[in-house]
């Protein structure tokens, strides 16, 4: 899977957790926690939606070091099957 459908896939799954979130602006620099406003639980439920979407587990470090949409999409794109 590419990038770009990546990041379409985890726009989706943004989507439903933050109903707020507007896809067309989101962007590589786009900071999950401070310009979406995401919360831990909020933050946990993208880990584990993208786990049940995709099969990617994602551990606690690794999400927590997260910050970006980009930086999740490119530690997608380098971890899925």
């Amino acid at each position: 899977m590419k990038k770009e459908q990546w990041k379409g896939r985890v726009v989706g799954i943004l989507s439903g957790i933050a109903p707020d979130v507007e896809p067309e602006r989101l962007g590589d620099e786009t900071d999950l926690r401070q310009d979406l406003d995401l919360d831990s639980m909020d933050l946990l439920n993208l880990v584990e939606a993208i786990h049940e979407q995709f099969g990617v587990a994602i551990p606690d470090a690794d999400a927590s070091a997260i910050r970006t949409l980009g930086e999740l999409v490119g530690y997608l794109d380098e971890l899925a099957p």
